[in-house]
């Protein structure tokens, strides 16, 4: 986690009260599937306490964890651009405490105001890069023949 990725560092106070009004808590129990990979990205998480492991299908194998979150970091960007779809596969690897969001709702906000659009946008942006390199990294690791080497 890089601290760009995390709420407290991604947006300004006054774009995190904006954006906590839609929270509502949840609660998942270990092993609980967030979402699958490919399907309907509708919402999306702010992990208040707990971690939750991000995963890729791979083919013939079993599915790759390719990154944990937790406290404060957000589960999920695709609800953010179209078509929504998810594009990894998010599981709880302990019990999970989050705030949810329901995707429509934040992108209705950000559409009614470019300056808090744009401040999600960036964030989700960094999170993407973060994700992608992650990913990367985990996969190298798992099934490239020497590794991923440096994580520079």
């Amino acid at each position: 986690m890089t601290a760009t990725t995390n709420l407290s560092a991604g947006l300004t106070a006054g774009h995190r009260e904006r954006l906590m009004r839609l929270a509502r808590e949840v609660s998942f129990d270990v092993g609980t599937r967030l979402f699958e990979e490919g399907r309907r990205a509708d919402r999306f998480w702010i992990v208040r306490t707990g971690a939750v492991e991000l995963d890729l299908r791979v083919p013939g194998r079993r599915a790759a964890v390719v990154q944990s979150l937790g406290h404060g970091e957000l589960v999920g960007w695709s609800w953010h651009f179209a078509p929504y779809v998810w594009h990894l596969g998010a599981e709880a690897a302990s019990p999970v405490r989050a705030w949810e969001f329901d995707a429509e709702a934040v992108r209705a906000m950000c559409a009614q105001d470019a300056e808090f659009g744009r401040a999600v946008a960036e964030w989700v942006g960094r999170v993407i890069a973060d994700r992608l390199h992650a990913s990367r990294v985990r996969l190298l690791d798992l099934y490239a023949p020497y590794g991923s080497g440096s994580r520079i």
